[in-house]
């Protein structure tokens, strides 16, 4: 009987997963996608939310490309809120919690329902390796040219395939650490992926190892709600999806609430059962997700923290406390929960924990997520030592892509800093080096005017409607919708408002620049016929950035512009940075060693100043011209 074969094979079920598997698949690849767990595909690890500050904004780019996570949440989510109200519209982020167990049984729906996608239950344990004479061996060789030739499971199984995707999260070498006890595996009562780290290694590649957290789980019914504040979702709730027009379902409310100057003294009594402060864990945690532990030791002053009770589902009996992660022993942990305010009669039911895993350095990938040093094999998730479901699931989908592009001998697909947080995600990445899990904000994006989450469908659409991965509803909606704000537009911009006290003439769209803008029963009084185009909540949202940003958005453009040739100026793959003068010995080491493919991405490494890109730019246009003589 012969092995089964693909045209990729994506290892892991996460988020990133099974966006990397399902785009591979919508643009014509056949993929296997190589779960531990069948029924854990689509799981959500630890906090049950899509979106929050930047990562709104991925989740919406990734379901403007054709993704799944958007869908997923709209019909999975509990609560919806808009967040940064009070702040510009370029910094306002959506996000929802969702129903835990819904959330990964519609996963499972919608990757079950992906023509040429099939789930395969089992542990990848070793990659292929098919040798000059035809051959197939499961440890690469050191010597000759390496053609993947796709992966081993566990019990000898082989699965064939050109390209592999590992998208292993937290299961890499996963240690678990709850006090000063720990098992292996990648999340709480599941196994970890222990054979590959090694398999890695042996190619030459960086490991390091990085940590993340959850707090406990409480039984719902044994907090005391009357003391606490009620955190309600919005009136009305912003979908993640593009193709949602309506979110129906009934919201839940969370509650906020505090630790206490008796929950510090315990956690401060107790440091040393804690394994980050006793030595047991040597990767490091997210800097802006923190434990309660490092809360204590980094905010000594502070007497109270703030803690978010967020319910795990619909009818879930559990609240996850969301600000409390802590990895302490659970005696302690049940003794610290029960001094936060309205928590005195708290019962954990599943106690918080750590988990230290491995990633692989991010610079030695291409902006398409394929390692530059093994063809054919791609990255995609926490194995680039990032943080977040929602950029987990952009590197997948764009992983997925450009396996099945190169598959169909076509150009990669690439997006810029300007074009996409998914740009900026990618191009933080592939220039560094973690230090801690990289997580996503606005304020990493330069050109964040530009990438609102608004608009992510007319900035992305295009090219998933160039790409094949999007579906006819997706393709008619967009088509529908960018017709509607062109009609807007046109009309805001030539109704004439009466003129007051002989000044300028104005036309309706002045009324959304003056501060605060005006509402759109404002503007339909003045221009009658705009009801007639069914502008819903988010074209309203959308023409009134345009509007108000305008002026500021054409000066953003106008610099991404005159950037772009110099953005994208390429760098030879064997140029010898040692050979040019003038450049500082911190920057030849630096370029040397990370090759940057772009000037771009070489002003953006620690450790290049602008003098040396602008020396490197210099060089570099001298020796295009002398090529060109030639």
């Amino acid at each position: 009987m012969s092995s089964p074969s693909f045209d990729v094979l994506v290892v892991g079920g996460g988020h990133a997963g099974i966006e990397a598997a399902a785009a591979a698949a919508r643009l014509g690849a056949t993929a296997g996608l190589i779960s531990l767990e069948a029924d854990a595909v689509g799981r959500m690890s630890c906090n049950p939310a899509i979106g929050g500050i930047g990562k709104g904004q991925l989740a919406r780019e990734i379901d403007a490309l054709g993704g799944l996570m958007g869908q997923i949440t709209d019909r999975a989510g509990i609560q919806f809120r808009l967040l940064n109200t009070s702040k510009g519209l370029a910094v306002q982020s959506p996000r929802a919690q969702c129903d835990r167990p819904l959330y990964e049984k519609i996963a499972q729906e919608y990757v079950a329902s992906q023509d040429r996608l099939k789930v395969i239950e089992g542990e990848a344990v070793a990659l292929l390796w098919r040798l000059a004479d035809g051959t197939v061996v499961p440890d690469p060789p050191q010597e000759g040219t390496r053609e993947l030739a796709g992966v081993r499971l566990a019990g000898g199984v082989d699965l064939f395939a050109p390209a592999v995707i590992l998208t292993t999260g937290t299961f890499l070498e996963g240690v678990l650490h709850t006090g000063l006890e720990e098992e292996e595996g990648g999340r709480m009562g599941e196994s970890g992926a222990a054979h590959l780290g090694d398999v890695l290694r042996s190619l030459g590649l960086p490991t390091a190892r990085l940590k993340t957290g959850t707090p406990p789980r409480l039984a719902a019914d044994s907090v005391d709600y009357s003391v606490m504040k009620l955190q309600p979702g919005d009136d009305e709730p912003v979908a993640f999806s593009f193709l949602t027009d309506a979110l129906a379902q009934e919201q839940i409310p969370c509650w906020q609430t505090t630790t206490t100057a008796r929950t510090q003294e315990i956690v401060r009594e107790n440091l040393h059962q804690a394994p980050m402060y006793a030595g047991r864990i040597d990767g490091k945690g997210p800097r802006y997700c923190p434990s309660l532990e490092d809360k204590v030791v980094r905010f000594a002053d502070r007497d109270a923290h703030t803690i978010f009770l967020e319910p795990e589902g619909f009818d879930s009996p559990l609240l996850y406390a969301n600000g409390i992660s802590t990895s302490l022993p659970v005696e302690i942990q049940e003794e610290f929960v029960r001094t936060c305010v309205g928590m005195e009669n708290a019962r954990i039911i599943q106690p918080g924990y750590a988990v230290a895993y491995t990633h692989i350095a991010p610079r030695c990938l291409r902006r398409t997520l394929e390692l530059r040093e093994v063809p054919g094999l791609y990255l995609a998730g926490q194995i680039c030592g990032t943080s977040g479901y929602e950029e987990a699931a952009a590197q997948g989908i764009m992983a997925g892509f450009n396996v099945a592009l190169k598959q169909a001998g076509k150009e990669p697909f690439v997006l810029g800093r300007h074009e996409a947080y998914i740009g900026v995600l990618i191009d933080d990445l592939v220039v560094s080096d973690p230090t801690e899990p990289y997580r996503m904000f606005t304020s990493r994006a330069e050109h964040r005017l530009l990438l609102r989450h608004d608009n992510a469908d007319l900035r992305l659409t295009p090219h998933a409607i160039r790409l094949g991965s999007a579906c006819t509803e997706r393709s008619t909606r967009f088509a529908a919708r960018r017709l509607r704000l062109e009609q807007a537009r046109q009309l805001l911009d030539t109704v004439r408002l009466p003129r007051e006290g002989g000044g300028p003439v104005k036309v309706a769209a002045d009324l959304l620049r003056r501060p605060g803008g005006a509402a759109f029963t404002e503007l339909a009084a003045v221009c009658p016929t705009l009801h007639e185009l069914g502008l819903d909540a988010n074209d309203r949202r959308t023409l009134s950035a345009d509007v108000l940003y305008e002026g500021y958005s054409k000066r953003q453009q106008a610099w991404v512009d005159r950037g772009s040739a110099r953005e994208g100026m390429t760098i030879p793959g064997d140029y010898d940075f040692r050979a040019l003068r003038g450049l500082r010995e911190e920057a030849v080491q630096t370029l040397q060693e990370i090759r940057p493919e772009t000037l771009g991405r070489a002003s953006r490494l620690a450790g290049v100043t602008p003098a040396d890109v602008a020396l490197l730019e210099i060089a570099l246009t001298r020796d295009q011209r002398a090529r060109a003589k030639t």
